[in-house]
This record gives structure tokens, sequence and C-alpha cells, in this order.
């Protein structure tokens, strides 16, 4: 599973923290993705929301579009969206390296999987806090779990995201990376990681802490004391 850059390989299973753009300062996101790219992250975040899967709307393909060129960061696209194979293109074409998206909109996911594969980058799908384990689909590069309801930051771990995460562990193959996301921070990270995630998503843990370089370093030291 490797950036269009060539930089990074995600098939190699280590520890990764993945800073969520969303809580970057949409006033100067080119800088803040340079601090912790130069602080030594390998995967940027990219939550996309429509504002009909979930209530809220976030940023779309502009964003990316701008952003890519500035950076060699592997672009870690989680859709929140209704309809992932109508838009999954133009998400390609912006520079996502990794393109996730949900069970829940998905009554066939091979389609998304296949077509999302013929744009030449990565893909992976999302479940939701209430749907089980047995409903990811084995054809992925990573299996995303949300530890909260999407659409809203700031949202509490959801404990039981533990117990999916063990489970869907034992179905991955070693070059298939587990992600978590939601709720990550210094009290919750090595829980994570015991469960089974490899990449874990920190939005207010890296961005919403005065050095976020600082803060992104203990999480993935403490991560590493985990595994």
């Amino acid at each position: 599973m490797t950036s269009r850059s060539g930089e990074w390989d995600l098939s190699e299973s280590r520890i990764r923290i993945a800073p969520s753009l969303l809580s970057a300062d949409f006033g100067r996101l080119a800088e803040d993705v340079g601090r912790i790219e130069a602080g030594g992250a390998e995967v940027l975040h990219l939550d996309v929301m429509d504002g009909h899967f979930v209530p809220n709307i976030s940023f779309g393909v502009p964003v990316i579009e701008k952003l890519r060129p500035t950076s060699k960061l592997f672009f870690d696209t989680h859709l929140m969206i209704t309809d992932p194979l109508k838009y999954a293109g133009p998400f390609a074409k912006a520079g996502s390296d990794l393109l996730t998206f949900h069970i829940e909109v998905a009554p066939e996911p091979m389609a998304i999987i296949e077509h999302i594969r013929s744009l030449d980058i990565n893909v992976g799908i999302t479940l939701n806090p209430g749907t089980p384990a047995s409903a990811i689909a084995p054809a992925v590069d990573l299996v995303l779990v949300m530890s909260v309801w999407p659409g809203f930051g700031g949202q509490a771990f959801i404990a039981s995201s533990l117990d999916k995460l063990r489970e869907i562990r034992t179905l991955l193959r070693p070059d298939q990376r587990l992600e978590v996301d939601g709720g990550i921070d210094r009290t919750t990270v090595a829980a994570a990681v015991r469960a089974g995630a490899d990449t874990l998503v920190a939005g207010s843990a890296v961005f919403g802490q005065p050095d976020p370089i600082k803060a992104m370093i203990e999480l993935q030291e403490l991560a590493e004391a985990a595994r």
C-alpha cells in the first residue's frame, strides 16, 4: 500500500499516528501539515463530510487538490458521504492515496472497491460503531473502525470499539492495516493498540495541542510501548 510519491509503504506493519486535518487551523493548512510532516508523520487523515451521510460538511476536492503539491504525506481520505462511487474519481484525481468508504452506504461494496482500485489507488472500508465486524469486505488494504459516531469532533472513545478491533484483527492479513478513528489521545491510544489497531487517527490530540509535533511523538511512543 504505497503513496503516489513512493515515499511511504503502508503495507509494512508498524504503528503510525495519522493526524486528522479536520483539527488543523484552516487558515494555515499547508503550514500545519508541513509541521507534522517535518516532525515525522507518514499519514495525513482527511475527513470528507457531505452533510447528508453525516450532518456536518467539512471540505472536499479543492482542499485536497491544493494541499497535494505541498506534501509527500500519505493522503488517507475518509469519505463520509452517501455516494462514494460517484465521487471516488475526483478525490483520486485530487491526490488521495487511499479512499475509505462506509459499508453502511454500500449494498454492493465490491463494485466500489473495484472502481477505486481501477483508479490506481488504495482502498479501505469503514465501520460505524453500530456496525458489526462481520460486515467488513476482505478485499481491501485497510479497515477503519469508528470509535465515535462520525460527523462530530471531540467525542469520547467508545470502549466497545476495542472488542471490534480485536475481532477484525484476527480476520486481516499482515499487509492489511487496521485503523481506528475517534477519541484517540494519551488515555486511549495504548488500549487501541493492544486491541490490534496499528494506524491511529488523532485530531485534537495533535493539532489541538500547544506543540503538535511533541504531542504526536508522545502518542507514537505510548502506542509503540503498548504493542
